[in-house]
């Protein structure tokens, strides 16, 4: 059976705890985490939010959202 982009995030936030924008699409080309996530909470999974303040490569300031597993499904 062939895993969806959900399916290994889900893993992935099993195993990890935690992920951003950024990881989805280093580690699985996932470009469209949010609605990854919105899916999730519809079949009964739980997550916290946080936003991430950092800079970019131009020392400008950015924020994302990072999306902490706290259980289900």
């Amino acid at each position: 059976m062939k895993l969806t982009h959900q399916d290994r995030i889900l893993q992935y936030l099993k195993e990890y705890g935690s992920i951003t924008s950024w990881e989805a699409i280093k580690e699985f080309g996932a470009t469209r985490l949010s609605a990854v996530i919105y899916n999730l909470k519809k079949k009964g999974c739980k997550f916290d939010e946080e936003w991430v303040h950092t800079t970019n490569r131009y020392d400008e300031p950015v924020s994302f959202k990072k999306y902490i597993y706290v259980g289900g499904n």
